[in-house]
């Protein structure tokens, strides 16, 4: 697969952000421990680039697929990857309802993460979507919990955030429907990435935010 197959795989997806905290934040993790120095710099210079040219990350990502000739999907990887905690993503204040919300998150990156393991197994697969519609529900009550017990500098951002974790929670449902017609799993990833960017900027947002 060419670079150009799989940029066009992947342009439709909205899915540009994760192959910067996907892909390259554990690879940052790793060389810290080798010279920290030189990781700090790297990953603050990768996030400087992509702020100024989204999509950078991931253009480097496919080009280096692309030289070593190596066969892959690349959204069902990302989604293999997405389950690994972001330290950027977490949400460092210690009452209850806010590490409940960095498990329910946690929960559900974690069953969408297991989808391309499950996929070719209708009976385990049905399972899993059981799983995701439970996850999704929890995490919303676990978010509604937030709202309504805690102050915000600006619950206009926490609100459109919701409602955007809302809408990609119902364009994978609908994207499941056409799976078991037509069974493109590629969709299915696809849209599980979309859904596990947005569970890590309702994260992202109320570390921000709140």
């Amino acid at each position: 697969m060419t670079m150009e197959d799989m940029k066009n795989e992947v342009d439709t997806t909205s899915m540009v952000p994760m192959a910067l905290y996907t892909v390259m934040y554990p690879v940052f993790n790793q060389l810290e421990k080798v010279n920290l120095s030189a990781a700090q710099t790297l990953r603050a210079a990768f996030i400087k680039a992509e702020k100024e040219n989204p999509g950078l990350t991931q253009d480097i990502v496919l080009k280096i697929l692309e030289k070593k000739n190596l066969e892959i999907n690349y959204a069902e990887s990302l989604l293999r990857m997405a389950a690994d905690d972001i330290e950027e993503f977490l949400i460092d204040r210690r009452e209850p309802e806010f590490q409940e919300l960095n498990e329910r998150a946690r929960a559900l990156k974690h069953i969408l993460s297991t989808i391309p393991d499950e996929i070719n197994d209708r009976v385990r697969f049905l399972q899993t979507i059981k799983d995701i519609a439970s996850a999704i529900k929890e995490l919303l009550e676990t978010v509604n919990t937030v709202f309504r017990k805690y102050q915000y500098q600006n619950r206009r951002a926490l609100e459109q955030q919701k409602k955007e974790f809302v809408k990609y929670s119902k364009s994978f449902s609908d994207t499941l429907k056409t799976y078991f017609k037509d069974g493109k799993a590629i969709n299915v990833f696809v849209s599980a990435n979309r859904l596990t960017h947005q569970t890590n900027m309702i994260l992202q947002t109320f570390k921000t935010v709140v």
